[in-house]
């Protein structure tokens, strides 16, 4: 009997519709009519113990205790989804063959795993296992799904490096949090200060920011713009560009802060002759952006619609998982499989039967146009996010489900749209031995920008044509003051935006590189969790669409070590755990440095100044995780 387990129901019921012939729905499985099982999760079955499964004295927080590190792990049945767990493990005792249809990601891979593992399955059924990955819950997409299983035993190195990152992070919060509400409690806190691996470091952000802010004073500068007419009486504008010996006047941004100097600028330009000394026309094109990953999804989402990452989040699969609309959301992916590109003109079609407003840009596509979204080479377990060839009215779904889904297809659409083209002009103009610079842009092909929703980069402004060496007549001259401004706060867009373009936060040119080549702080699965933890724990706050530091957060900020505030250690974690996923690290060569780092930060937390945390207010956690509790 082949067993098939899939890592929610919505995936098993999914996958069962690509059998023909009878079936029978069970208690926790369905039966396909040569007998072989289709079973699933709910989410986790299984959660890594509490402290106090290892020690009862664990179950009181005390220093005495810091470090616990665990010399045999252990994993307990998650109490809500133990009848689960129990037909799951009935099955697998006469199951022949096994498939993991867990979600197509690490998680997902370490999910089913870690339940095959439990329930005792022998090692020469473990060593043949399948792996599922399906990332469209259609049935044709299955049934292609269930032609190409692969071996289970090609993913070891995947389950091992998310076995490592969960055990990590385990580690990682449950001491440090412990450490830390112990020395609030100390200083007269009440309430629990959690510390994680990639929650903490996204507060840094926030926080620093807010004290960039707080601290900053604006300060003038100046630039000069000049008004040029050339013999046709065409006008235009162009800006002074400072020379080298104007740099003791500039600010380390370039910009002039001397409006003695500016000012001489305007009186010998002004009414003076122009002679353009270089003029450059290109034609310049610009590819369709790709399609959406979970991340840049919910940055658009939260752009255009003011809705949350979590919110975007449960939309999606909403529209994955009950509407069977979209593909499989939790990517990080934003490139698509060749053999994919066929499906496109079935998918447009249904595009224009689910959304009636949609027809017309349908009909414009041309699905033989193959974008550099179609790539092999970066396709792993799963792709972008695209329309399914699913018809249901966009008209039956909630208006946010539809909004979502719109701005799928249409991010899809623009794919077949070609680049947008454009010519780009630039003339460098000497005024009274200055030099001034002007630009132009003429759309000579939308291209897919036509289905922007941004109409600033459709608009046009154009230079007249010149010739090197023209003269031209500065008609007028003009200081502009400006004031330097603040950084500004953190959306939930832009933080978000932060957490998956982290390397520009990094001065350490290695560490930088490394997190360009990772995914950044988080996973596509957890980012809008820990946005949303941040939030419940006040730890952050929403002012408008401003999200700013709390004084709780501020404290913790300030009372931590550097090291854990910044994302470079989650840089080198994320490093690693790839190269466990490459099985190029042993997971023994991560956990241990990690276990000693982890002790060195709780001994050195114990000269820390408690009273950084006199007069915070407490507030109660809401968390999922029994450790963040507070114990007496």
């Amino acid at each position: 009997m082949i067993v098939y387990i899939a890592e929610k129901p919505s995936l098993g019921r999914a996958i069962a519709t690509g059998f023909s012939g009878r079936q029978q729905k069970r208690d926790g499985y369905i039966e396909l009519n040569n007998g072989d099982c289709i079973t699933w999760c709910i989410g986790h079955l299984l959660e890594q113990a509490e402290p106090d499964k290892y020690d009862p004295a664990f179950g009181k927080w005390s220093f005495t205790h810091l470090p616990i590190v665990p010399s045999k792990w252990q994993l307990v049945p998650k109490k809500n989804t133990q009848k689960q767990l129990s037909v799951v493990k009935r099955l697998l005792k006469s199951a022949t063959h096994i498939v993991n249809a867990g979600d197509p990601d690490r998680e997902g891979q370490l999910l089913v795993d870690e339940v095959i593992t439990y329930c005792g399955v022998k090692p020469a059924i473990i060593e043949s296992a399948g792996r599922l990955l399906i990332n469209d819950l259609n049935t044709s997409a299955v049934k292609t799904a269930l032609q190409n299983i692969r071996t289970n035993s090609e993913f070891i190195g995947l389950s091992i490096s998310a076995l490592a990152r969960s055990r990590a992070d385990w580690l990682y919060g449950l001491n440090l949090t412990r450490a830390y509400t112990l020395l609030g409690q100390q200083g007269g806190y009440s309430g629990v200060l959690s510390v994680g691996r990639v929650q903490t470091p996204v507060l840094g952000l926030v926080v620093r920011r807010c004290q960039d802010i707080a601290h900053f004073v604006s300060k003038p500068f100046y630039e000069v713009l000049a008004t040029l007419e050339t013999t046709d009486k065409a006008v235009f504008t162009a800006k002074w560009q400072p020379s080298k010996a104007c740099e003791p006047y500039q600010d380390e941004e370039g910009r002039i802060i001397s409006r003695k100097l500016a000012q001489t600028v305007v009186n010998k330009t002004q009414g003076q002759k122009a002679r353009v000394s270089a003029y450059k026309v290109q034609s310049r094109q610009s590819p369709p952006p790709l399609p959406f990953s979970l991340s840049v999804l919910q940055i658009e989402a939260s752009k255009r619609f003011n809705l949350s990452p979590k919110t975007v989040l449960d939309l999606c699969q909403s529209l994955y998982e009950k509407h069977q609309l979209i593909t499989y959301p939790r990517s990080d992916s934003r490139y698509l499989p060749k053999e994919q590109f066929s499906q496109a003109p079935a998918i447009l079609t249904v595009i224009k039967s689910n959304e009636p407003s949609f027809t017309s840009m349908v009909n414009n596509a041309n699905s033989k146009l193959k974008s550099k979204a179609w790539d092999d080479s970066k396709v792993e377990a799963h792709h972008a996010i695209i329309p399914t060839t699913r018809k249901k009215p966009t008209a039956s779904l909630t208006n946010d489900e539809a909004k979502i889904y719109k701005l799928i297809a249409t991010q899809y659409l623009m794919q077949f749209y070609g680049p947008h083209k454009y010519q780009e002009q630039v003339a460098k103009v000497d005024i009274a031995g200055g030099e001034f610079l002007a630009k132009g842009k003429t759309n000579t092909d939308l291209g897919w920008l036509a289905l922007s929703n941004n109409d600033s980069n459709k608009t046009q402004t154009a230079l007249p044509s010149l010739t090197k060496d023209e003269i031209l007549r500065c008609t007028d001259s003009s200081l502009l003051e400006k004031q330097t401004s603040a950084p500004k706060h953190f959306t939930e867009a832009t933080l978000l935006a932060a957490m998956t373009g982290i390397a520009r936060y990094v001065q350490n040119s290695e560490i930088k590189k490394i997190l360009k080549e990772t995914d950044g702080l988080g996973t596509e699965a957890t980012r809008a969790s820990i946005i949303d933890l941040l939030f419940k724990r006040q730890f952050m706050q929403k002012v408008g669409k401003e999200i700013h530091a709390t004084q709780t957060g501020s404290a913790l900020i300030n009372a931590l070590p550097s090291e854990t505030t910044h994302p470079d250690m989650t840089a080198i974690w994320e490093a690693d755990l790839t190269k466990i996923a490459h099985q190029q690290l042993r997971y023994e060569a991560f956990m241990k440095p990690l276990t000693e780092s982890i002790t060195q930060l709780i001994n050195s937390s114990q000269q820390l100044d408690t009273s950084k945390f006199a007069g915070l207010k407490s507030v109660k956690p809401v968390a999922k995780k029994r450790f963040y509790k507070k114990k007496s």
